[in-house]
């Protein structure tokens, strides 16, 4: 008779078994704790969340290192491997919104790839309570995505919808009435992925280009000789209300555009693993957090918590660093004479929700009651203290011009047309057009010359010509005697010379189209960019003129005599 062999696990083991679960326990309790840290301000952020990485770390090693103990003794699932797993991709990712430092989010790419292709969430819907962990499978679908929406990976993105598609069809009925919400989900993914105004094909196999619109080197001229640094980008806050507009997880699609522009493509190596690592252009992590400005993303903020973040950031910057505000919202123009310049021209929403009894029972919003979450140019006057560049994209945008500058600091404002040609479909859900130009200044020339597709040939071609454009708008401001000092302080800054050399192409394009006609129709500025040395210079205007014929669309534009 064969003598049975025991089961029961070892001393050894046990302790294994529990220090484990101390640490599963101890992660999970500081993940939660950062939801209940400030989303604002980095001080109070770093040392926890350096914490909870550590932790999480410290349990990923461990439970790799004692796989066969925890499967037999402990009974670890794949899922549970999983879901650790997505949690330091989301540890990465929120250390990426924070920080802006692309590698993080590469690094949470990587993670999220993991638990792809190990299946670690494959059978799911078998185990006990899987209407739970389906709905931490489609979470983690999402964040996966919005990670590789970020960094460009198109084909990423279409395979993970088609597979997250699948997973909503084959498993609605284990999610009740939860189905309709992620097929929403879906299609909103779908209408980001389609939602560039041009396709980019391959001269010669006529497939899809993936265009990278980070900030690369040879995209923004060098700046010339003289131009001192005096002020950089320190932190940035981008807010989206657009009601209409594209939107996936809480990110609308000129928030997605703004984060592009606002960021350096790194550098990718390979490590001995043959895992693909980011890094800056130049020396790794110290200057990647030097490269690129700490942002906020707010969807949809009510005016107080877009006021502290605003206070928060202006508090936490150094004296030589600026605040870019950039807001994409639906303007609230004022019916009352204009008697102030701060409040009586209006503003713009920053959220539409209504907030007291009133406003539930009444249909309409008393005439003498304003949107309380309304951002007035008024609003933004204690913040002045510090460099500060506004950029307004809305139906009301020209009530920020003349903020008030009481500090002698660089203050500027960028305002979008509040209008747009009839002629010229806004498709403002698609995204807006002053963010498009910001975003891709070639895309939006096609756009509103109404060419939805080119090739790769053509595009690089424009690219080139459009850099001379840059280039000369450089010159123009450093040669002009009447250009206000606060423009020449912040164009030693590449991200803020970009946006400032991208806006000033925008304006001269629209000058010269023949569609864009009333005052309405062209963006501003306040201080107030001088016309003759921009939309009269005769280099800037010639480089449109040879875009415009390189597409075939030069009767789209006036000629140099203006007609």
């Amino acid at each position: 008779m064969t003598e049975s062999v025991s089961t029961s696990p070892t001393l050894e083991e046990i302790e294994t078994v529990k220090e484990f679960s101390d640490l599963l326990e101890a992660s999970k309790s500081l993940f939660n704790g950062l939801r209940d840290l400030p989303l604002y301000g980095q001080r109070q952020y770093q040392p926890y969340f350096a914490r909870t990485f550590e932790t999480y770390t410290k349990l990923w090693k461990y439970q790799q290192e004692n796989r066969m103990v925890l499967d037999n003794v402990y009974g670890l699932k794949r899922w549970q491997i999983g879901e650790i797993a997505s949690k330091i991709g989301q540890l990465y990712y929120h250390y990426y919104l924070r920080t802006s430092e692309t590698n993080f989010l590469h690094e949470a790419y990587h993670f999220y790839s993991a638990i792809r292709t190990r299946n670690y969430y494959k059978n799911v819907h078998k185990e006990e309570g899987a209407a739970d962990l389906l709905l931490k499978k489609y979470r983690y679908y999402a964040r996966f995505i919005v990670a590789c929406l970020l960094l460009g990976y198109k084909k990423d993105t279409q395979d993970l919808v088609t597979e997250f598609s699948k997973q909503v069809t084959d498993h609605k009925d284990q999610l009740d009435d939860k189905e309709n919400e992620w097929t929403q989900v879906l299609g909103e993914v779908r209408s980001f992925l389609v939602a560039d105004p041009v396709e980019v094909l391959q001269a010669e196999t006529y497939q899809k280009c993936d265009i990278s619109m980070r900030l690369t080197p040879g995209v923004l001229p060098v700046p010339e000789k003289g131009v001192p640094t005096h002020v950089t980008l320190g932190d940035v806050i981008i807010v989206g209300n657009s009601p209409q507009q594209l939107k996936f997880s809480e990110l609308t699609i000129d928030m997605f555009r703004m984060v592009q522009v606002l960021e350096r493509k790194p550098t990718l190596v390979r490590d001995q693993s043959g895992a693909e690592k980011a890094i800056s252009e130049e020396n790794g992590d110290r200057q990647a957090k030097r490269d690129n400005p700490h942002k906020y993303l707010l969807y949809r903020p009510t005016f107080y918590q877009l006021f502290t973040f605003i206070s928060t950031a202006v508090k936490e910057l150094a004296p030589s660093q600026a605040l870019l505000l950039y807001m994409s919202a639906q303007g609230s123009k004022s019916h009352r004479p204009l008697d102030s310049g701060n409040y009586e021209t209006g503003g713009v929403i920053t959220n539409d929700r209504l907030d007291n009894e009133t406003d539930r029972m009444s249909p309409k919003r008393p005439l003498a009651q304003k949107n309380m979450h309304c951002l007035h140019p008024g609003d933004l006057t204690p913040f002045t203290r510090k460099p500060l560049l506004l950029i307004i994209d809305s139906d009301n945008s020209l009530s920020f011009a003349g903020i008030p500058n009481h500090f002698g600091q660089p203050v500027i404002c960028l305002m979008s047309p509040e209008e747009v040609p009839n002629s010229v479909k806004d498709n403002s859900d698609n995204g807006r057009l002053l963010t498009l130009f910001l975003y891709s200044p070639i895309f939006a020339f096609m756009h509103i010359c109404k060419i939805s597709q080119t090739s790769d040939w053509v595009y690089e071609t424009c690219s080139q010509v459009l850099h001379k454009a840059l280039d000369e708008a450089q010159r123009a401001f450093l040669r002009s005697r009447i250009l206000d000092n606060g423009y020449l302080q912040i164009l030693g800054d590449d991200f803020l010379r970009l946006i400032l050399l991208r806006f000033v192409f925008c304006f001269c394009v629209l000058k010269l189209h023949k569609a864009f006609k009333d005052a309405s129709h062209y963006p501003s500025s306040y201080p107030e960019l001088p016309a003759e040395d921009f939309v009269g210079n005769p280099a800037i205007n010639k480089a449109i003129f040879d875009i415009a014929d390189v597409l075939g669309v030069r009767n789209l534009f006036m000629d140099s005599s203006g007609h």
